[in-house]
């Protein structure tokens, strides 16, 4: 079986990842691929669009949100992330449980004897009439019922697994500061979320697989758990491991891939690419040392944007009145920073109408 270094990883994920050439392709195809953008803050994938599309504008994300064609909604890991419409509906029920345990692995003592399917039918009459509400309203709608968990427990029970809903604009338009409210991702779209398989099928997860490897392989089964945070997805990769193809890495971990998806040379220049907090194409993988050192690893958790050079995580960056500054976490070449450099100007002119161009780099750490 080949043997995929560290480095043909790594040049296969940019490849996947839209980062080792900028595309083309409408915003939304580019969410599409991407299966979403992870997006607690809500003005990061605008930065994760802008490093990965050629000329891409920032007002045609914010028209997909207020069009309904993108939504903002928790799915893969309980995390808020970015999706198309269709796959939000698609892809939903599938991760109900997962969601279900996820809360209940941070509040299981507060919500010890609650029924459960009791909690959403009354949730989700709340939400009927149509009415925005933020997680604290609903929980107290329904606090006078279920007094002892308290709000935040109901109120994050209910919006981040119960209750299918999605994140009203302006929350996540460009530039703009707002509140969540919440509103069923049903009514919202205008149709019923995909019914999960009767039949002991599972054609959402496999899809899944296709779909992840399509924009995150090669990658190993423990990389699929940790993007999306399901378990039971072996069945699915079983199902459809005839349309595979199987590599290793260094460390004899099988890796699944499409066999048409690119798998560039490992030689293959790697340009400069400024990421954004919380980047999937650090977290989407549960092994991340294709991209990122271990002992950088805790960076990409914490919500530190970081910059990308030669392939690997080899800066954090900042923006603050208009100048974009870079910190090295080792030494640059005097090339690398040239390009770190211009990089920055874009960002910068992007961040401001091109009404800045400045960018800092630090002296590299001893």
């Amino acid at each position: 079986m080949t043997v995929l270094s560290a480095r043909a990883l790594n040049r296969a994920t940019l490849a996947r990842q839209l980062l080792l050439d900028r595309a083309g392709m409408p915003a939304l195809d580019a969410v599409a691929h991407l299966c979403g953008l992870q997006a607690q803050e809500p003005q990061e994938p605008y930065v994760g669009l802008w490093s990965r599309l050629r000329a891409f504008d920032p007002a045609l994300l914010s028209g997909l949100l207020t069009g309904r064609q993108v939504v903002r909604t928790h799915l893969m890991r309980r995390t808020v992330h970015l999706l198309t419409a269709e796959d939000a509906l698609a892809w939903r029920a599938r991760h109900d449980a997962m969601l279900r345990q996820r809360v209940l692995g941070v509040y299981r003592r507060e919500l010890a004897g609650v029924d459960l399917d009791e909690l959403a039918a009354a949730g989700r009459a709340v939400m009927a009439d149509g009415e925005p509400r933020s997680m604290a309203e609903l929980a107290r709608a329904l606090a006078g019922r279920w007094p002892e968990p308290g709000t935040r427990a109901l109120g994050e029970m209910l919006v981040a697994a119960l209750v299918p809903m999605v994140q009203l604009p302006p929350r996540g338009l460009w530039r703009m500061k707002a509140g969540v409210r919440n509103v069923l991702l049903s009514a919202w779209l205008g149709r019923e979320i995909g019914p999960p398989a009767q039949d002991g099928a599972d054609p959402v997860g496999q899809a899944l697989v296709r779909r992840y490897l399509a924009a995150f392989g090669p990658a190993a089964t423990a990389d699929l758990r940790a993007w999306c945070g399901l378990a039971g997805l072996p069945a699915a990769v079983t199902a459809i491991r005839e349309e595979l193809v199987t590599f290793r890495d260094e460390r004899g971990r099988e890796l699944l891939d499409l066999p048409g998806a690119p798998r560039p040379d490992p030689d293959t220049p790697a340009p400069v690419r400024f990421l954004p907090a919380f980047d999937n194409a650090i977290l989407g993988y549960h092994d991340r040392g294709r991209i990122i050192d271990d002992a950088h690893r805790g960076l990409s958790v914490a919500g530190e944007r970081v910059v990308l050079v030669d392939g690997r995580v080899a800066a954090t960056w900042t923006v603050e009145a208009g100048t974009v500054t870079v910190a090295p976490l080792g030494r640059l070449s005097g090339a690398d920073r040239t390009a770190v450099a211009e990089q920055g100007r874009e960002l910068a002119a992007f961040l401001s109408d091109g009404e800045s161009h400045r960018v800092q780099i630090a002296a590299s750490p001893h």
